[in-house]
């Protein structure tokens, strides 16, 4: 038991001797030979180093590792698309260690290696593109800090590539996505970078739009019209404009001619049919919904939009069936029922759809038992459950 016990003792001793400790000469001779994976554990453990952590020399050797591990994971990325980043916030931590080695010497250079002030405006490239891909998966508060990172990188000198005004358009479309609104001002920087993107002009629309400004949207919708004149989005932004303006009269006309271009864009067609919803002609809303679902059978603003139409057209119907039946008419008030149920079987397919994908929509659930509810449904008890159970949580 005792022998047991020296091999244990021994195995810990051993494995203590083996640890690696921290070394930045290590850390610097493994990026020289193009390792940078192994720099980067290296540099990592400096870090952690009390001692080496009050170095401006560490962090400038962090930055640059992983500036040229992010370099080397984006190259192998470019020729090959199924290659998995294993370091996507390199280009973050490189940013960060640049600017503490400023903070703590802005003059220490070392061989071979870029200074903070060097590699700083170089590293707009990287934040943006990570900054994008985080924009992609939805992740709008994770790639606000990393393109105003990118931002400030893109703005210190003159960018060796412009981005004209990318950089700028998806920084403020994810400041807007979380109601920020500095949203607009970079909306502003992306046109002012020369940005032929025509979503920066439509969403800058809408932005003044919701200041109120009709003076500046009709000036930019003005400038776009020039630069794109054929462009559907402005089409569709210049009924907006209209219908904002309270002039019906021109909306109406302008909706009367729709560009082919229009009816290719399911977005486009879901605004054609908010239009028709804010007039509160649910048939010609209904009408273009159905196109767009057509692109589109799985997005919630489509499925939901239909979902509330049907069930507007259904409570018509169902109204207009009982004035019928008053009047006598019993012909028509039956047409007018089969209607209504008609409508009504089409939004409960179309809102259960939407639970299929969200269970727990509170707005879904509470319309969906109004709909049970009228057509006596067995599912009726059960939704009626499922909504308490959630309005306690």
């Amino acid at each position: 038991m005792k022998r047991s016990f020296s091999i244990f003792v021994l195995l810990i001793v051993v494995f203590v001797g083996f640890a690696q400790k921290p070394s930045l000469n290590k850390a610097y001779n493994a990026f020289s030979n193009g390792d940078f994976i192994e720099a980067k554990t290296l540099i990592d453990l400096c870090v952690e180093d009390p001692k080496l952590s009050t170095k401006a020399t560490t962090f400038l050797y962090k930055g640059n590792i992983y500036l040229y591990l992010a370099n080397q994971e984006y190259e192998q990325k470019k020729k090959n698309e199924a290659y998995v980043i294993q370091f996507p916030e390199a280009p973050v931590q490189a940013y960060d260690a640049f600017m503490k080695t400023k903070s703590m010497d802005n003059n220490i250079e070392a061989y071979n290696m870029l200074s903070a002030d060097l590699a700083i405006p170089s590293l707009y490239g990287l934040l943006y593109v990570y900054g994008v891909d985080l924009l992609i998966s939805n992740k709008f508060q994770e790639a606000i800090p990393v393109l105003e990172k990118a931002t400030k990188s893109y703005e210190i000198g003159t960018p060796s590539f412009p981005l004209y005004g990318e950089l700028y358009y998806f920084y403020g479309y994810a400041l807007e996505m979380m109601k920020d609104p500095k949203a607009k001002l970079y909306y502003e920087k992306a046109i002012a970078d020369s940005s032929s993107n025509i979503n920066v002009y439509v969403r800058l629309i809408e932005n003044y739009k919701i200041d109120g400004d009709q003076i500046k949207m009709k000036e930019l919708l003005s400038k776009a019209k020039t630069l794109f004149p054929n462009e559907p989005a402005l089409y569709i932004a210049e009924i907006d404009l209209y219908l904002f303006d309270k002039d019906t009269a021109k909306a109406y006309a302008l909706l009367e001619k729709l560009p082919s271009s229009v009816y290719k864009s399911p977005d486009l067609l879901v605004n054609v049919s908010n239009f028709y919803i804010q007039m509160g002609n649910y048939y010609k809303a209904e009408e273009y919904l159905r196109r767009a679902y057509v692109f589109d059978n799985d997005n919630y603003v489509i499925l939901y939009n239909l979902g509330v139409c049907c069930y507007y057209l259904s409570e018509k119907k169902f109204t207009e069936s009982n004035e019928l039946d008053y009047a006598g008419d019993r012909e028509n008030a039956k047409n007018a029922k089969t209607k209504s149920e008609y409508y009504s079987d089409q939004a409960q397919t179309f809102f259960e759809k939407i639970l299929l994908k969200d269970p727990n929509d509170l707005n879904v659930l509470n319309t969906l038992k109004s709909i049970y509810g009228r057509n006596k449904s067995p599912k009726y008890d059960e939704i009626v459950k499922k909504i308490e159970s959630l309005e306690k949580k």
